[in-house]
């Protein structure tokens, strides 16, 4: 069974940092597109990083977290994390992590990890 799930999220102060994690198993990663995704209160679950599974490890940023946040993936440990920094109360949500398996238009979530940017 296919399982993504994900951890350290937590309560952080304005301008402090996280680093989000996200362990597959029951599938490699190593050929996918991986993402992190991430849902406010109140808001639509929208794409905040994505890496892509070429040799390059292509990667894209929502814009309001570019500079901030830094995805990465280490396709031998199976997991994809998410560097946070410099936090703002808007980067509160509940963060997912994504595998995209395009072969079959399945997309795999994990169970989602809350992140709290408040004083």
């Amino acid at each position: 069974q296919v399982q993504l799930v994900e951890s350290g999220g937590g309560l952080v102060q304005p301008g402090g940092s996280l680093r989000l994690s996200c362990t597959a198993s029951g599938i490699s990663i190593t050929t996918f597109p991986m993402g992190w995704y991430r849902q406010g209160p109140g808001k639509q679950r929208q794409a905040v990083a994505l890496i892509g599974n070429g040799d390059g490890n292509l990667t894209l940023y929502e814009q309001s977290v570019k500079g901030r946040f830094t995805i990465s993936r280490d396709n031998a440990k199976n997991t994809v994390s998410l560097q946070m920094n410099s936090l703002t109360a808007d980067d509160t949500g509940v963060y997912y992590c994504q595998l995209r398996r395009a072969g079959d238009r399945t997309y795999y979530w994990g169970q989602g990890t809350q992140v709290t940017v408040s004083s």
